[in-house]
């Protein structure tokens, strides 16, 4: 790509070499030849230019729930690209929507990439729903397959039920009504900027407003973009290359970029017109790292991880020395906190499920009768349902899971800890501890030292009672190094030490 202005500098200078042997008859037509070579050499260097090689065109697979395992496999693509020097990317898409944050992550880097992208909802069937409408009316340009379709891209409210709801009320215009129903209108209309339905409203027009930016930077049906905000609006391949939604409509990649060729496309540096014929096609598939980062953002896995890293913590603790539980709640609690912080997480919920947690543990050691258990599963489900802020319903747990997963989690912290404290009960059988009470026979006595077999080694005893070889005693005491015992008479009486 540099060799071009090396050859225009070549050519200038062999033009100068040729003007200076020009005859001095010639030289007020000196100036008009310097202006033709000078011409010559652009035009071949800009010939030189256009024949050199282009870069691929680069297609990455986009399926499934978009969230932040997408946002981050999309950015490093994006990377890629401008690495290989690309013509054109191409998001090859079948989504049903995703995270709004993770949606806007990735239009950002549409927005400010160098490189054209276009975002072709594809196979037949596939779809680009909620999140991936908004994703197809940033790209430079927008394609279809036969059968597929796009729209659908109501924000969903989790503070509504059901989604939906009666939008709030209005007062009267100034002047349409008497002075306590205009009263009566602003108190209704104050009451209901803190509902679920006002928040529902608040949360349309913004992603009404966001699209229509979006199809107004791209020249595209803006009218189309808010009824799919507004009214759950849905158009098939057809309908939208009608609708002026796209541009292409094309069975698969090679169609697309035949198409394509040629178009002029508009980036931040200015209008492009893309030379896709004969590029090379290379498609990006989601390598480990976005496997398993979309394993770790799924909420239930991180609940169960953070319930797993809780537990293994408390079986350590309560009983020392094991390792393996220690070791692999730690782990899991740390993925936990990990797959957390890449989600729209509400932090009262973490606090909940905390709580809860901590609740069922106590029921344990204290004699609550069931209050503190109950009020701990009570304090999870809670958390759970509030876990992740996310409208998409494929990041939001239900009902049955987390009670499932509360019930679970009670069981299991009941076993563990009935297992802790019926250890704690158990008679110590090693150590020190385990001689107390234990029989032997006195061997002999040495002077004021009398010596004892106990437990099948020599110890050195004392008893306040007359002991003599053969007589059989049972410890009742340890002194450093000195059994204190007492002797166990023919009769079954004890002597006391």
């Amino acid at each position: 790509m540099r060799a071009g202005p090396a050859i225009a500098h070549l050519i200038a200078r062999v033009a100068g070499a040729a003007l200076m042997a020009i005859p001095q008859a010639m030289k007020l037509h000196r100036k008009s030849l310097l202006f033709a070579l000078v011409a010559f050499a652009l035009v071949a260097a800009s010939s030189f230019v256009r024949a050199a090689p282009a870069g691929p065109v680069l297609v990455v697979e986009v399926e499934g729930v978009i969230g932040p395992a997408t946002a981050d496999f999309v950015h490093r693509s994006f990377d890629k690209a401008r690495a290989r020097e690309a013509r054109l990317v191409v998001l090859r898409m079948d989504t049903p929507g995703g995270l709004d944050a993770s949606m806007r992550r990735i239009i950002r880097d549409i927005l400010a990439s160098p490189i054209p992208i276009a975002t072709f909802v594809a196979p037949e069937g596939a779809r680009a729903a909620s999140a991936g409408t908004y994703i197809l009316y940033a790209s430079h340009l927008a394609a279809m397959a036969p059968a597929t379709n796009l729209g659908a891209a109501t924000p969903v409210s989790l503070g509504a039920p059901g989604g939906g709801g009666e939008a709030p009320r209005r007062p009267d215009p100034a002047g349409k009504g008497d002075a306590q129903t205009a009263d009566k209108g602003k108190a209704e209309t104050r009451a209901a900027r803190s509902s679920p339905d006002a928040m529902r409203e608040k949360a349309v027009n913004d992603a009404a407003a966001y699209i229509r930016g979006l199809a107004e930077l791209r020249g595209r049906n803006a009218k189309f973009a808010e009824q799919a905000v507004r009214d759950a609006s849905s158009l098939s391949a057809s309908e939208a290359l009608k609708g002026g939604v796209i541009e292409i409509v094309a069975a698969d990649v090679p169609a697309l970029i035949k198409q394509a060729d040629g178009r002029t496309v508009t980036l931040q540096a200015g209008a492009m017109t893309l030379s896709l014929a004969g590029a090379a096609i290379e498609t990006i598939e989601p390598d480990m790292r976005t496997r398993v980062l979309g394993v770790l953002t799924n909420p239930m896995l991180a609940m169960v991880l953070m319930m797993i890293g809780v537990y293994g913590l408390f079986v350590e603790f309560t009983s020392p020395g094991f390792g393996v539980p220690g070791v692999a709640g730690a782990i899991a609690l740390l993925l936990a906190l990990y797959s957390l912080q890449m989600l729209p997480v509400n932090w009262t919920g973490v606090a909940l499920i905390g709580l809860g947690m901590v609740l069922m543990i106590a029921e344990i050691f204290l004699p609550s009768f069931g209050a503190l258990g109950v009020g701990g599963i009570i304090a999870v489900v809670a958390g759970g349902l509030m876990l992740i802020d996310a409208d998409d319903a494929a990041f939001r747990m239900s009902w049955p899971e987390v009670t499932v997963l509360a019930l679970a989690s009670a069981a299991a912290i009941a076993a563990f800890g009935a297992f802790a404290l019926k250890s704690r009960h158990r008679p110590v059988v090693s150590g020190r501890e385990d001689m107390l009470g234990a029989h032997g026979t006195v061997l002999a006595r040495e002077g004021s030292i009398t010596w004892a077999e106990v437990r099948g080694e020599r110890w050195k005893v004392r008893s306040s009672a007359e002991l003599a070889p053969g007589d059989k005693v049972r410890v009742a005491r340890i002194d450093g190094l000195t059994l204190d015992v007492t002797k166990l008479s023919t009769e079954g009486i004890d002597h006391a030490v």
